[in-house]
């Protein structure tokens, strides 16, 4: 979160596309909660699967939200203009 946007990464440990993101808030000091979902177990992963899903139906990784849209995949440009809309 930050302030009062929420500001959610998932993720898969193995995605060069999802650490992209990770490291670009990172580096520019943005607050963000992100899920390894591949490092998940059980019901707990299952259930997050189906929050992933929720935002998009193909499961795919990267899946972000900012607020209230969801952008898939790494595409920069779509992922500041998020940012700078809150």
């Amino acid at each position: 979160m930050t302030g009062n946007r929420t500001i959610k990464l998932y993720a898969l440990t193995t995605c060069s596309h999802c650490r992209a993101i990770k490291e670009m808030f990172e580096t520019e000091g943005i607050t963000f909660d992100y899920v390894d979902v591949d490092l998940l177990r059980g019901k707990e992963r299952r259930e997050m699967i189906e929050e992933v899903r929720k935002y998009n139906r193909r499961c795919s990784f990267p899946t972000l939200r900012v607020d209230d849209k969801v952008i898939v995949g790494y595409r920069e440009k779509e992922i500041r203009e998020a940012l700078a809309a809150g």
